[in-house]
């Protein structure tokens, strides 16, 4: 696995996504309909390579949220595109009611410019569903973004107690049609909204000939999803790019038409536009930035005795243990990015030789120079200090996050040094509340945790790190992560299939963490460095 991606010619495409009368799962509300999309490798697996946001209260529902992907036209790319039902707002949608699947491949999809099938049942190829999706594709051209910052003065009031609560949707003209660009978050009670900054992406507003319109369209939410329109209006991408101050009237077209005098329904302000080139992870990594990693081993007590075959460290030269597996799986797509290939390695959870108790000690036994040489000294280290260290406990994870975000913090002004962490477990970790604390704090900095769960222990509790269902507060200080750091892997679902695939679940979200935290704080990359 290419951690950059494939080194094949390729095309960046992104999917959008709408349905139309979806089933009605809820009782008393309707369905909460989110997109499920997934790839086929090349074992016959789909595996997910994105999703929708999720949408109350919609059976019409028309996602903001686009799905990217690299097209191959050398290569038949088979996807899956699967509605939930998702009530509980979770990751995990294993417990959400199904609302229809199709089965396609991405070349259908670019070759029709718009493709629309009906919904089938669950494993049932022929048995309609109901409902349609009908799916979009467009040519990612350019890296380059517009960033909005609006506001709306003297909005209608849609609602009889309180004030409306309005939302902004941002939408584009091609092809005789409109597609939804971007959907802003609530303001609630308001008539004169300020929202959030925004960002996008120049291929989808602007065209090489002609001046494509922009739709703009704010509504008043209701709980029910039945969203009652304030106003809208179209705009040339061209006033856009006059700048700030441009003010547009919003109008709704049956007020307008019932009402002489009427002349809107509110004001939409730009306050501030500006395009921006986006990083990508290449262009730090050509600019000099390093990935600095680092590896933590479990050894509490809860592993097995090292000498008996049933322990998750047992060690024998036929077959690579979990640890073994995991460690050669992520570490050796990692060192490439690292230039002097010396990495720090650490154990937690033993009692040492000369009877210490220890949650962060050298994997070398070595506290002088804690390094290993390349990803085979890590794990030949490993294979003699299993049978020299008594496993103890408790699980305690904090100390080696704090020792990696301590040259983290040093390394927050120039894009050189990242540093990634990657920390092997066999079950629930005892110190959870300390935890919390350290990640929270890394989150500041340029690092990222990865987290592999190694045997069949329950890790519930482990998913609360990785901040994918929600962002991860600290229950010490209350402050909240500033990003997601962290990607949480059990071991078990990868053990039938190959280490490739371990990989990429793993480092799936690195590049984009990698990336967020240069863009979070203003930080671009640096001069790009060529071969002498």
């Amino acid at each position: 696995m290419d951690l950059l991606g494939s080194k094949d010619l390729c095309t960046k495409v992104e999917l959008s996504i709408s349905c139309k009368d979806l089933l009605d799962r809820d009782i008393g509300s309707k369905s909460d309909p989110i997109c499920l999309v997934e790839v086929q490798d090349a074992k016959g697996n789909y595996q997910e390579v994105g999703r929708t946001e999720r949408i109350k209260d919609s059976l019409n529902p028309v996602f903001s949220e686009r799905i990217a992907l690299n097209y191959y036209f050398e290569q038949v790319q088979n996807l899956t595109f699967t509605l939930f039902d998702s009530d509980n707002g979770t990751k995990s949608l294993k417990d959400d009611d199904f609302l229809g699947r199709i089965q396609t491949t991405l070349g259908q999809i670019v070759s029709s410019k718009k493709l629309s099938r009906g919904l089938l049942k669950k494993n049932k190829k022929n048995s309609p569903s109901e409902g349609t999706i009908t799916i979009s594709a467009t040519e990612v051209t350019d890296n380059s973004f517009s960033h909005f910052y609006f506001k709306a003065v003297g909005c209608d009031n849609k609602d009889f107690l309180g004030k409306s609560d309005p939302f902004l949707e941002v939408w584009r003209h091609e092809n005789n049609d409109w597609s939804l660009c971007y959907r802003s978050e609530v303001v609630k009670n308001d008539l004169s909204p300020i929202w959030k900054r925004f960002k996008i992406a120049n291929y989808l507003l602007i065209q090489k000939e002609g001046d494509r319109r922009v739709k703009f369209i704010c509504y008043d939410a209701d709980s029910d999803g039945s969203h009652d329109l304030i106003g809208e209006c179209e705009v040339p991408m061209s006033q856009l790019q006059q700048g700030d101050g441009k003010e547009f009237a919003l109008i709704n077209p049956k007020k307008k038409a019932k009402k002489k005098n009427y002349k809107n329904s509110g004001v939409l302000v730009l306050q501030e536009y500006q395009v921006k080139k986006e990083a990508s992870f290449l262009d730090y990594l050509f600019g000099g930035l390093q990935l600095n990693f680092t590896v933590g081993i479990d050894f509490t007590g809860s592993n097995g005795p090292q000498n008996n075959p049933t322990s998750l460290h047992y060690v024998t030269d036929r077959c690579p243990n979990e640890y073994q597996q995991s460690l050669y799986a992520v570490g050796n797509i990692i060192q490439d990015y690292d230039y002097d290939k010396m990495f720090p390695a650490f154990g937690f959870g033993a009692v040492l030789p000369n009877g210490e108790r220890s949650h962060e000690f050298p994997l070398n036994l070595n506290p002088e120079n804690p390094y290993c040489s390349g990803i085979h000294g890590i794990s030949e280290a490993y294979k003699s200090t299993v049978t020299k260290v008594r496993f103890s406990g408790p699980t305690c994870i904090s100390p080696i996050i704090r020792h990696v975000s301590a040259f983290a913090s040093q390394q927050t002004a120039t894009p050189t040094n990242y540093f990634v962490l990657l920390i092997m477990t066999d079950g629930e970790i005892t110190d959870m509340a300390e935890t919390k604390h350290a990640i929270v704090a890394a989150s500041n900095f340029p690092m990222s945790i990865i987290i592999v769960g190694v045997g069949h222990a329950d890790f519930s509790k482990m998913r609360e790190l990785d901040g994918d269902d929600k962002t991860l507060t600290c229950p010490v200080t209350g402050n909240r992560s500033t990003r997601d750091i962290v990607q949480f892997v059990p071991f078990s679902k990868f053990k039938s299939t190959s280490n490739e695939e371990l990989a990429r679940a793993v480092l799936a979200e690195l590049p984009k963490q990698v990336t967020n935290y240069y863009e979070k704080n203003g930080i671009e990359p640096g001069v790009r460095q060529f071969a002498q």
